[in-house]
């Protein structure tokens, strides 16, 4: 529950906000469980049974779970700074579990070697270009992105109310001002890349011709 809120911590219901909202507003003030539990009826409503149901696994999380294992080996483990029950990260763990779902072994350093992750700033200076990295900052992992340009061409957007993915998102008629300007400047400096794209093509057709036999 609280990695999903957290993550996708978006308008309109904010649902972060929503949860501490109920703990803190728990009939008994001094009562933890009691204070679990408001938040979790807040987040989930006030079903009898709180027991996670099976779920249908959509395409989208399965194909996550096989990149995580086959391309972005993530290391997340929990040290003993965190309000959460200690679990260190373990390779080896995690492997044996990409096997059995996945049959595969995970290669934890093909992502940095392949695109070169080591210094992101340096190697996207000398080989990328049309690139918007746009960071929500109410999601966890934004502390992990991009947040300045690197150049003129890859570019970081960040929102402060923004939350994981959100732009993306299909738009609604709850979507506060800043996520509808926000879409619309990304969308803007992509039809200014594509802009750009046919005028140099036309460009070089010219050229092509020019000097055709």
């Amino acid at each position: 529950m609280y990695a999903s809120a957290a993550q996708y911590n978006h308008p309109p219901t904010y649902p972060v906000t929503m949860i501490c909202n109920a703990i803190d507003k728990a009939f008994f003030e001094n009562d933890t469980l009691n204070k679990i539990y408001a938040g979790v009826v807040a987040f989930r409503g006030n079903a009898t049974c709180k027991v996670n149901a099976p779920q249908n696994v959509s395409e989208i999380i399965q194909g996550w779970r096989w990149q995580t294992c086959s391309e972005m080996v993530i290391p997340i483990g929990i040290g003993n700074d965190s309000m959460f029950t200690v679990d260190p990260y373990n390779f080896e763990s995690f492997a044996n579990g990409c096997q059995k779902e996945f049959g595969v072994t995970p290669r934890p350093h093909w992502v940095t070697t392949y695109y070169g992750g080591h210094d992101i700033t340096l190697v996207l200076q000398r080989f990328g270009s049309n690139i918007i990295f746009s960071n929500g900052l109410r999601d966890p992992y934004s502390i992990g992105g991009v947040l300045n340009n690197i150049s003129d061409s890859i570019i970081a957007i960040n929102t402060v109310n923004g939350s994981h993915c959100l732009d993306i998102l299909s738009a609604k008629e709850t979507d506060p001002e800043w996520l509808v300007q926000q879409r619309k400047k990304e969308t803007e400096i992509m039809k200014g890349w594509i802009t750009q794209y046919y005028a140099d093509l036309a460009a070089l057709n010219e050229t092509w011709t020019l000097f055709s036999p």
